[in-house]
């Protein structure tokens, strides 16, 4: 049980800097940040997870059934990530490219200490044993005068996964598969990566989150592991006895220097074919798969194609919902989602089949999932898009990229639309040199 005790935020207090650099001292911390974008479906403005009761880490064959016990046997606040090639489990599929990064295929944690931040107080959610310490954590966390010191970065030498001729040649194999029928529409993605790095995984994801203010910002610090998230796309979100899914496709630049052609581009995305055609077939997609664990006749889709400016880009983002039983297990309304069809393509094992054969790299946590699940079932995830992986010990970072090709395709364009997406994590991290 978990005693649950408020206390207000000081005035003009930096007091979402001062939970992150406070939960900087445990082994696990799990910080989620809505950065206050108008959200009906979500719960708080952001949370923090630090310390560790327990620790789930499996490989892929074994992922959802391992996860489906540990929530089973722990019913309690549990955070973490689910890969992308938790696939192989639930399909009869592999992934065989190289993996510069090795992180487990899933990673929960059951923290010690939850701390909501919801508008103007702090909700800490302590285990009845812990309470005590609320009070003293409180004013920890208020008094901490927050480092401005920026630890030595070592130079940077970020590497493409693949050159672009390879890229566009892949693209044109892939357009012929589509061309036959083979697939509609899949989600092809490259990787960019560097070596004998040395960063400073706080200063980078607080300069990150400030520049980009994304929806679904995620903090994870896993000993010397690191996901740190600018996503702007919700995977999975539950509610009782409702079910949300939010996917992106379609991308525009903005213009912030030329406010006409700012929203010309944003008008443009709109009305583009092309974008509402990836959109709307993987929409059909999730609706399919929310249908597997849906009440009958309950799938709406009640807000299409919408165009939301973000701080780098417009992103084309629709909704579907679904009423579910009561009693639905959290695992299994995940599972029967995952991966999501956003970063897939339909049909969706097809496309997965071809990611594999065409892309060089295994995807790994990027295009998986990192959330939250409470005591009561409710749960909410993101697309792990617009994210750096880091790993402090072997000093290696990456950060991956894709679009959506269907039949309408420019390759050119494509690889165009995937450097935009790397362009503002690149130069973050060309900056810290």
């Amino acid at each position: 049980m978990r005693t649950p005790i408020t206390f207000p935020i000081p005035e003009n207090s930096p007091i979402k800097q001062q939970l992150l650099q406070w939960g900087q001292q445990f082994v696990d911390c799990c910080w989620l940040d809505s950065n206050e974008h108008p959200d009906p479906y979500g719960n708080f403005e952001a949370i923090l997870a630090v310390g560790t009761q327990s620790r789930l880490v499996a490989q892929d064959r074994l992922g959802f059934k391992a996860f489906e016990n540990y929530r089973n046997r722990e019913n309690d606040w549990i955070f973490g990530y689910l890969s992308y090639d938790l696939k192989n489990g639930l399909e009869n599929l592999e992934s065989e490219n190289r993996d510069h990064m090795e992180f487990p295929a899933l990673y929960f944690f059951r923290p010690e200490k939850v701390i909501l931040l919801e508008k103007d107080k702090l909700v800490f959610q302590y285990p009845e044993a812990m309470a005590a310490e609320a009070q003293h954590d409180y004013e920890a966390i208020c008094g901490l005068q927050l480092s401005t010191q920026i630890k030595n970065h070592s130079p940077i030498d970020i590497k493409a996964g693949m050159s672009k001729e390879a890229y566009l040649a892949k693209c044109q194999q892939l357009l012929e598969h589509i061309h036959r029928g083979d697939v509609y529409e899949i989600n092809f993605c490259q990787e960019f990566y560097a070596s004998k790095t040395k960063i400073d995984p706080l200063a980078l994801f607080t300069e990150m989150n400030t520049r980009l203010q994304p929806p679904f910002a995620t903090f994870l610090k896993m000993g010397d592991r690191y996901v740190l998230s600018a996503s702007p796309e919700r995977f999975l979100n539950r509610k009782g006895n409702t079910l949300i899914s939010q996917p992106i496709k379609g991308t525009a630049k903005r213009h912030f220097d030329d406010p006409v052609q700012d929203e010309r581009a944003k008008v443009e995305l709109e009305n583009s074919e092309k974008e509402r055609a990836e959109n709307i077939m993987i929409v059909d997609l999730v609706r399919n798969d929310l249908s597997k664990v849906a009440t009958k006749g309950s799938v709406k889709v009640p807000e299409l194609c919408r165009v939301y400016p973000y701080e780098q880009v417009h992103q084309m983002v629709s909704t579907v919902s679904a009423k579910i039983p009561s009693q639905s297990s959290p695992i299994a309304l995940i599972k029967a989602a995952f991966p999501m069809g956003s970063m897939t393509g339909a049909p969706k094992i097809s496309a997965m089949e071809l990611i594999e054969r065409y892309e060089t790299h295994k995807r790994g946590v990027y295009s998986g999932s990192v959330g939250y699940i409470d005591p009561q079932g409710d749960f909410d995830f993101n697309v792990i898009i617009r994210t750096l992986l880091y790993d402090k010990k072997s000093k290696k970072v990456s950060l991956s990229v894709g679009s959506a090709l269907t039949a309408l395709a420019r390759p050119e364009a494509e690889y165009d639309e995937c450097l935009l997406k790397a362009q503002a994590l690149i130069q973050l991290l060309e900056a810290t040199d």
